[in-house]
């Protein structure tokens, strides 16, 4: 499952040799990052190629660009790779008389003398560590480790250590540390013929240390000629094209206290600035260097400028062993805020799957105006967008940090008044958010992609992808019930739930032959199917995922309406404008959407929930002829378009779209919405229903076999597994072939934690405090962690059998915990109580 090596005693994650193809996975997966900066696991010596991409991201700087392509203009806005700090080479330059200098190292072009590589991830305390022994043309051994960090506490800071060992020669190491601003947006191979030059206005400088402070001098040269008597802290900036956002980056150097060191060189380039020093090495007394880099932008608050920041920063950074002491300290408090014990590969793929998710969003975010990138801060794909993934990351983080969810979804209620804006465009009422989210709130989604198999560029209709806005009015209801924060409910919660809502009752169509709402021209979470065979009309009729989710953010927003306190009531009506009335036709449209079945008609019953209007009509695939031709299918998109076909045609999905239904509401909540609705979903439609679909999709998305495992976890468990595997090895094995090199998945990674903490717990938050009703699968039948509900911190622990809650002794109030078919049971503060599980049970069908 993992493509490295799993310790279940150090948290770490490994991997022995060298291979070039799989260095950009590595890359991703080794990124660290502190929620503000993120910087991939890219070898120091190497620059951007085949085997490698360096890449450095801040969250929320983006930049727009413009391309012409086959005579049409194409607007595409990214988030920047900014300059690259990594920059460390080094070469041998031995003592008179004992051999010439070294050429630089770089391990792409000394294979034959890379006798040791490995590379070391620690989770718990969030450094890279690589290990080499090389020998050089000329027979000499020397060794090599360093450990990096992106600092947890200061996220402004990331630093590098180097230390050489000389095992059969006395002399120098020369080392040439920099910084490079010679870099583009370029880690995305199909997105190669856009526009990706997004740094200008490069100017590179040096601040000399203090007068009197100690520095190693000698015979510093600059390149125009002026002498450096001092190496001080280099610097660089630039600006963004056209966002106009000032970057800063500066650069301590340094030997480390009993490193013997000379020749320190300056070098100011337009694009790069660089400090040369040798150290001296021989056998038993090795040598350290110490690269503290900091890191600002025009963004960031409470400074002057970056420029002094960053050299500020920089100068006054401690050093390694101290800034590495702050840093483990800041991990252990995230560790101990984020506690999740599963035994087993399983539990090491879910750490790291949490790291990087505390990577990209962490307290630091909480400070930030930012959403969630769906490829996290590890790469280029999606052009680092915000799609929906929050809605299977903010469950995870409101039972941990519950600001973060508060600040991410202050970033949508930010872009409220642009997606008000949209849907006016379009005719309609309310607010409609973008699919792809980016700086400013306006839709981002690209109006053509490239298909790599073919080769050619195709319109995208994915901007139809209208449920974007229940997923945000979910998540900030699911908020509120997990927190219990009424402020932010009642007031920025309240208006994007209204808001959103209006769009979904001015966008339903009244059809008087079906008496029932529809609608009409959308596109579900699927994504294969974009328009009906032979239309020229993109969109898609009555998509069930859609029409239920509309259904149910009208009736909350209805419930919010009416039961909000008269001030706040009065207050946010009069701000939107709400006329006398909306509230009931709300309502209405809640009961009557329509959705769809796929009926058996001589036997005059509904069995299975339809896709969306006139699926039955389409022609069934192939599945074993394509899996026989091309084996891995899950881009069948892609497959079908190669060979001038259209998946338009087929009932095949990429992802889970109904049973997206089933991940999002527990049974009894799913079926007491067709009840609403209208209609009766009972336990066996919904088997019937999940059976039609799992055999008819190819799991294109990472998300998809989260969900079906999610959902067949609590009605098939026994086939649950294979699934949750797959989940679990999405990124860590790269099943999709190339993906994770552009960056992680960060909905499914955060999706299979939540798998743990709500889908096998059937964890849920209601008003008497929590309730559960445990569906764990026999694969992974003991798990533990910690959640925080507003009644305070509770611990859950599962074993076969049994399920343990406790309350920490410094709690003050105790939790209400209730199992599905027993009584409330009360947990005091220093309690565990021990509570048997009973067996399963079907769904509760409700309904009519």
């Amino acid at each position: 499952m993992t493509g490295g090596q799993l310790d279940p005693v150090s948290w770490t994650w490994a991997y022995e040799g060298y291979e070039p193809r799989a260095e950009r996975l590595r890359e991703a997966l080794c990124t660290l990052g502190n929620g503000y900066l993120a910087t991939r696991g890219a070898a120091p010596e190497t620059t951007a190629g085949l085997a490698h991409y360096p890449g450095c991201y801040v969250a929320g700087v983006y930049d727009r660009l413009d391309t012409v392509l086959d005579g049409r203009r194409l607007s595409h806005e990214d988030i920047v790779n900014l300059p690259n700090w990594l920059p460390l080479r080094f070469r041998l330059v031995p003592d008179p008389g004992q051999g010439p200098e070294g050429d630089w190292f770089t391990p792409d072009e000394h294979v034959d003398g890379l006798l040791l590589y490995r590379q070391v991830l620690d989770l718990r305390g969030g450094t890279l560590t690589r290990t080499l022994r090389l020998r050089d043309e000329h027979g000499r051994h020397l060794g090599v480790e360093q450990c990096r960090l992106v600092h947890m506490g200061d996220p402004h800071l990331a630093a590098l250590r180097t230390t050489f060992s000389a095992e059969d020669f006395t002399g120098w190491v020369e080392v040439e540390s920099a910084l490079d601003g010679a870099v583009r947006n370029d880690g995305v191979a199909r997105y190669s013929e856009l526009a990706g030059q997004h740094l200008v206005r490069f100017d590179t400088g040096e601040e000399p240390p203090p007068d009197g402070a100690e520095d190693v001098t000698g015979d510093a040269v600059a390149d125009d000629g002026e002498a450096r008597e001092h190496g001080g802290v280099l610097w660089l900036r630039c600006r963004t094209t056209t966002s106009d956002i000032r970057i800063v980056e500066a650069a301590r150097t340094r030997p480390a206290p009993g490193t013997e060191a000379r020749r320190r060189r300056t070098r100011l380039a337009e694009e790069r600035a660089s400090h040369r020093l040798a150290v001296r090495v021989e056998p038993g007394l090795p040598a350290t260097v110490e690269k503290t880099v900091a890191i600002h932008t025009s963004r960031d608050t409470a400074i002057t400028g970056p420029l002094p920041a960053a050299v500020e920063r920089a100068r006054h950074a401690p050093d390694f062993d101290t800034l590495l002491a702050g840093h483990h300290a800041a991990w252990d408090r995230l560790w101990r805020q984020a506690e999740l014990w599963v035994p087993g590969e399983a539990g090491l793929v879910l750490r790291l799957h949490l790291f990087h998710v505390l990577q990209t969003l962490s307290p630091h975010t909480a400070e930030l105006d930012v959403g969630v990138p769906a490829r996290g801060l590890h790469g280029e794909a999606y052009r680092g967008h915000v799609f929906w993934d929050e809605l299977f990351v903010l469950p995870y983080l409101n039972l941990h940090f519950p600001q973060v969810s508060r600040a991410l979804l202050t970033y949508r209620h930010r872009r409220l008044p642009a997606a008000c804006r949209a849907a006016a465009r379009a005719g309609a009422s309310g607010a409609m958010f973008p699919w792809q989210s980016g700086s400013d709130g306006r839709e981002e989604t690209p109006r053509v992609h490239l298909n790599p198999r073919s080769g050619r560029w195709l319109p995208d209709h994915s901007h139809l992808q209208h449920h974007v806005g229940s997923a945000i009015a979910y998540n900030a209801w699911r908020y509120g019930q997990a927190t219990g924060d009424t402020e932010f409910l009642h007031t920025r919660g309240a208006e994007l739930i209204l808001q959103i809502a209006r769009f979904w009752a001015g966008f339903a169509r009244y059809d008087e032959a079906e008496r029932r709402y529809r609608l009409l021209g959308v596109v579900g979470p699927d994504e294969y199917h974009e328009a009906y065979p032979g239309s020229e009309r993109p969109g898609l009729d009555d998509n069930a995922y859609t029409n239920v989710t509309a259904s149910w953010v009208l009736a909350r927003a209805v419930e919010l309406g009416r039961t909000l306190p008269v001030s706040r009531r009065q207050e946010l009506f009069e701000r939107i404008q709400l006329a006398d009335g909306e509230l009931d036709a709300w309502e209405e449209v809640s009961r009557r959407l329509r959705v769809p079945f796929l009926s058996d008609h001589a036997k005059g019953r509904r069995d299975v929930i339809a896709q969306f209007d006139g699926y039955e009509r389409l022609a069934e695939l192939d599945w074993e002829g394509y899996r026989a031709r091309y084996g891995d299918i899950r881009r069948l998109d892609r497959i079908l378009e190669s060979e001038g076909d259209t998946v338009n045609r087929y009932q095949a999905s990429k992802q889970a779209d109904v049973l997206m239904l089933g991940y999002l509401f527990s049974p009894a909540e799913l079926a007491g919405i067709f009840h609403h609705l209208g209609y009766r979903l009972d336990d066996e439609t919904w088997r019937r229903t999940m059976d039609y679909y799992l055999a008819r999709t190819s799991h294109g998305s990472t998300l998809s076999a989260l969900v079906h495992g999610w959902v067949l976890a609590r009605a098939r468990r026994a086939d649950a597994w294979e699934l949750v595997r797959d989940a679990l090895a999405s990124d860590v094995a790269d099943v999709q072939g190339g993906t994770t090199e552009e960056g992680i998945h960060l909905g499914a990674m955060a999706g299979t934690l939540d798998l743990v903490q709500r889908g096998l717990t059937g964890l849920e938050f209601r008003e008497d405090g929590l309730w559960l009703d445990p569906a764990p699968l026999p694969e992974m039948s003991e798990f533990g962690f910690t959640v925080r509900h507003r009644c305070g911190a509770v611990r859950l622990r599962m074993k076969p059998g049994q399920l343990s809650i406790g309350v920490p002794p410094w709690e003050e109030t105790p939790a209400l915990v209730t199992l599905a078919g027993g009584p409330a049971v009360e947990v005091s503060p220093g309690e565990d109580r021990l509570l048997p599980l009973r067996g399963e049970t079907p769904w509760d069908g409700g309904g009519q």
